[in-house]
């Protein structure tokens, strides 16, 4: 297995592709049921495949991760051949951007001295969708990227003033 098996609740949404799935291998209703009932092995690596299949057409698709914590927002835009990345750290232990209130102190503080912001890209190794994954894995979820884009135009804002 290239990634982790769906969870039960992805499954059950999943139910119609699922189908799809197995008519695909030319696998009915019933050989299904005698399937899971008489060779278990082979119904989870069923699931298995069909899971890498889910996978990596989401990844293959996802243009912008996020992962956020207490002190720290990293913001990745997943291009074609590398992933750009906005990462934003503050230093005060008091102030929670994963709250409104939080936020809202970052965004109207962005020039304080306890906030660090850093911006790299790195190439993707032999597997972008790999790379993609283990973000995901530790915690990233993939967004829309909206928090991307905002301080990206931040950031460019920034530098046309500097100019």
């Amino acid at each position: 297995m290239k990634y982790r098996r769906l969870t039960k609740e992805q499954l059950e949404e999943m139910h119609p592709e699922f189908i799809n799935f197995l008519a695909t291998q030319s696998i009915t209703a019933q050989e299904w049921d005698d399937i899971k009932a008489n060779k278990p092995e082979v119904a989870e690596e069923e699931i298995d495949v069909f899971s890498d299949l889910v996978w990596e057409g989401v990844l293959s698709k996802a243009e912008y991760l996020e992962h956020i914590s207490s002190s720290t927002m990293n913001l990745f835009k997943l291009g074609e051949k590398e992933m750009e990345l906005i990462s934003i750290m503050v230093g005060d232990e008091l102030i929670d951007i994963t709250t409104a209130q939080g936020y809202k102190w970052l965004q109207n503080n962005l020039l304080d001295d306890t906030v660090k912001i850093f911006t790299a890209q790195k190439e993707y190794g032999e597997d972008p969708n790999a790379d993609k994954f283990k973000l995901i894995e530790t915690g990233a979820v993939i967004t829309k990227g909206e928090l991307y884009r905002y301080f990206d135009d931040l950031m460019e804002l920034g530098k046309e003033n500097l100019d």
